[in-house]
């Protein structure tokens, strides 16, 4: 089943985006919850949220009439039985083409779990950083979890890296020497908060990271609060202008090739709406070629994520 929209609506939709000219959208960054179950939810959204649960149909009625065709599920908890729960939640929405979720690769039962998710085809790899209270930073000398990466890596799946901090992209630089083979996913890099103390140091790993092809960039959180001196946060800058300069260095240190799109529902929901978030994008990308706006709104994410269609109007192969 399609969902409330139906099959008709979908269509219409589609059409109208193709007579636009729009390129149809993949949106690898969405998070859902659902905090009425009886062991509640271990995150229930961003400020402003304000809902009880964020369900593949209410991220889809907001998204698809902005051209987003579908999405990717980003973790959302450290429990790992909420790798199912969202396994089952999204195996009927096809709206939703598969999610990142949630293993420890330094745990000793960590290739059981691997075994476990990675045959569902929907199971695109794990979320690991400095969320949780993981330390990433500290976990990259560590050889059961350079061992439960390579594992990752060669089941096909990846790996995706949160939030964007000095240590976190060291720690990178790190796993990609070590397991050279491993698909990465650097998430919501345009939030990271440049600051004369660490300008030198985010310098030398951004031409780390133009020498390592399997790492990409998710220009995920375009829309953020300025980060002051002080390092405390300033006013909220909603349009593309504060943000150009630093983008277009994102995109020489990656190239159009390892740039993907995400819009982090609902948690950027206190930063600023949706088409908001989709509209600055396709601003920024609006000066460039149509191929070049293809592979960040979609074709790359297939690269980096091998995500197939599960519906009519996605992309991509079947």
């Amino acid at each position: 089943m399609i969902g409330a929209l139906g099959l008709g609506a979908a269509a219409a939709l589609d059409d109208e985006a193709e007579a636009q000219g729009a390129v149809p959208i993949i949106d690898t960054h969405i998070h859902l919850f659902d905090s009425r179950r009886p062991q509640g939810a271990a995150w229930s959204g961003g400020r402003g949220y304000g809902r009880p649960a964020a369900l593949p149909a209410d991220y889809r009625a907001i998204a698809q009439p902005l051209g987003v065709v579908g999405a990717i599920m980003i973790e959302a908890s450290p429990w790992v039985e909420d790798n199912l729960w969202v396994l089952e939640t999204i195996q009927p929405e096809p709206f939703i083409v598969g999610t990142i979720g949630n293993l420890r690769p330094e745990q000793a039962e960590f290739g059981e779990y691997l075994d476990r998710y990675r045959k569902n085809p929907l199971f695109f790899g794990i979320r690991h950083g400095n969320n949780w209270g993981y330390d990433i930073a500290k976990q990259a000398d560590n050889p059961a979890f350079i061992e439960g990466l390579r594992l990752l890596a060669h089941a096909d799946l990846t790996f995706e890296a949160a939030n964007p901090r000095i240590d976190l992209f060291e720690a990178i630089v790190k796993i990609s020497d070590r397991v050279p083979e491993l698909r990465i996913v650097l998430d919501h890099v345009p939030l990271f908060h440049r600051l004369p103390e660490n300008q030198r140091e985010y310098d030398v790993l951004l031409r780390e990271f133009a020498a390592r092809e399997p790492i990409f960039c998710k220009l995920s959180q375009i829309i953020h609060r300025e980060r002051l001196a002080d390092g405390s946060a300033g006013a909220m800058q909603a349009t593309l202008a504060p943000h150009r300069e630093w983008l277009d260095r994102l995109m020489a240190t990656f190239g159009e090739d390892r740039m993907i799109f995400g819009s982090d529902w609902p948690s950027s929901i206190f930063n600023d709406t949706l088409p908001t978030c989709i509209s600055v994008a396709r601003e920024y990308f609006a000066g460039k070629s149509r191929a070049a706006q293809e592979k960040y709104f979609w074709r790359n994410s297939i690269r980096a994520y091998k995500w197939k269609k599960r519906m009519p109007g996605q992309p991509g192969p079947a």
